[in-house]
């Protein structure tokens, strides 16, 4: 029986276009029907620090602004000179921050300016291997009429970017063993990945001696008191998985 070709294009049509609702149903059905699983992994990594860092202060005041930032500087200039004394070059000397700011005296709902001062923070770092350097440098900044802040234990930032990398590739580790623990504790297989995302990663320079416990102490004892160990790197990933 010869079947005429204009039915013929119409049964054509028809098949393709059952074929097509046939492949769209499959996608509905299994987008409709599959299951995710989502999973926080963690890491945590203990590192040595790279360096101690010394934060050095130097406030002075004055009647007028030019007369605080001069005394500033000559103690910087003479904290300068002790630490070159003692091999420490200027370029190891980094600036944080310089402030120059009036002083107020509050009565009878008004104000008046009593004064100015100035305050310079400064940043020095020594390699870990040369504690033994560390007293003599807090004495010779001390000495000159500079305060200390504070003093970390830091890494520089080759390191931060090394360390954060390998934390974060732990935790998504983590996150799939996890994840195929759950897919596999429900009876089902873990399927492909849908997302991950780094969620957090935690560094801050460790703190060595605080302001108040520096206070008082000669380079020796704070040197003496300060001991070296490893610190810790962490990072959490979030990572959604299908199971089937």
């Amino acid at each position: 029986m010869t079947i005429d070709k204009g039915v013929q294009k119409t049964l054509i049509i028809v098949l393709g276009i059952l074929a097509l609702a046939i492949i769209i149903f499959s996608f509905i059905n299994y987008f409709s029907y599959s299951t995710n699983v989502s999973s926080t992994g963690t890491a945590k990594i203990e590192v040595m620090p790279d360096f101690v860092a010394i934060y050095f202060r130097v406030d002075t005041n004055g009647s007028t602004a030019k007369e605080a930032t001069e005394r500033n500087s000559e103690i910087v200039d003479k904290m300068k000179t002790s630490l070159s004394a003692i091999g420490v070059s200027d370029d190891e000397i980094k600036t944080q921050n310089f402030n120059v700011y009036p002083n107020y005296d509050y009565h009878e709902g008004g104000q008046r300016i009593i004064g100015y001062s100035a305050s310079h923070s400064l940043k020095l770092n020594l390699p870990v291997n040369e504690k033994n350097r560390i007293g003599s440098v807090i004495d010779a900044g001390v000495g000159a009429g500079a305060g200390i802040s504070y003093i970390n234990y830091e890494l520089d930032e080759k390191n931060q970017s090394k360390y954060k990398l390998e934390a974060i590739r732990l935790a998504t580790e983590d996150a799939k063993t996890k994840a195929l623990a759950l897919a596999e504790g429900s009876g089902n297989n873990l399927g492909k990945l849908v997302s991950i995302s780094s969620s957090e990663f935690y560094y801050q320079p460790w703190l060595a001696m605080s302001e108040d416990a520096v206070t008082g102490s000669s380079g020796t004892e704070i040197a003496t008191s300060i001991t070296q160990s490893e610190q810790e790197i962490t990072a959490s990933v979030t990572a959604v998985f299908r199971i089937k």
